[in-house]
């Protein structure tokens, strides 16, 4: 049974749907790959937004594409604090019920109602890791990182699918707490 597998830090950035993407660059634009990310088919854009919000301004947020069926913001707790919106843990996709902002592009502005999340730690695996690493879809576990901080992550949610790839994605927050860099090997506790 395997047991240890990368992390990776993921920063603040912004999935947009096309609607917004239209509004932002203008009808029928296209983003711009600058590179590919671990997750098959996920990409950084060149393109980048700002986000205002009831006390400050975050300037230019990477948009990572390609498109979604909805707009939604990935934030830390320090980044939720600065902007002046409640820091909501939520799981990428749950954005029922979170804060909102103004979104500015080159071509326009969208005010969005929410969609504004602290993403919850979690671990893409492809279906063939899942069986080699004894967990299902859904599944939570802990994870153990050692070195000079090191700490155990409890209530990590696993995503098992076919278009995954093997990875533990934390934000920088909680990556710099326990001291770790992208491509770290930790281990999972069930």
């Amino acid at each position: 049974m395997k047991t240890h597998l990368p992390i990776a830090l993921s920063n603040r950035h912004i999935h947009l749907s096309q609607e917004h993407l239209d509004i932002l660059f203008g009808k029928g634009y296209e983003l711009s790959k600058t590179k590919d990310l671990s997750q098959p088919g996920q990409y950084a854009c060149e393109e980048k937004v700002d986000i205002i919000g009831p006390k400050r301004e975050i300037k230019g947020v990477r948009i990572l594409g390609p498109v979604r069926g909805d707009t939604q913001f990935e934030v830390s707790v320090a980044d939720a604090i600065s902007l002046g919106v409640e820091p909501i843990l939520r799981n990428s996709g749950d954005i029922k019920d979170t804060p909102g902002a103004k979104i500015i592009g080159p071509k326009g502005e969208v005010d969005i109602e929410e969609g504004i999340i602290v993403a919850a730690r979690h671990i893409h695996m492809h279906t063939t890791d899942g069986e080699e690493f004894g967990v299902m879809d859904n599944d939570i576990v802990k994870i153990k990182v050692d070195g000079p901080r090191g700490l155990v992550f409890d209530n990590v949610l696993v995503r098992v699918n076919k278009a995954y790839a093997l990875e533990m994605h934390v934000d920088l927050e909680e990556g710099n707490a326990a001291g770790i860099k992208n491509g770290d090997i930790v281990e999972i506790i069930k």
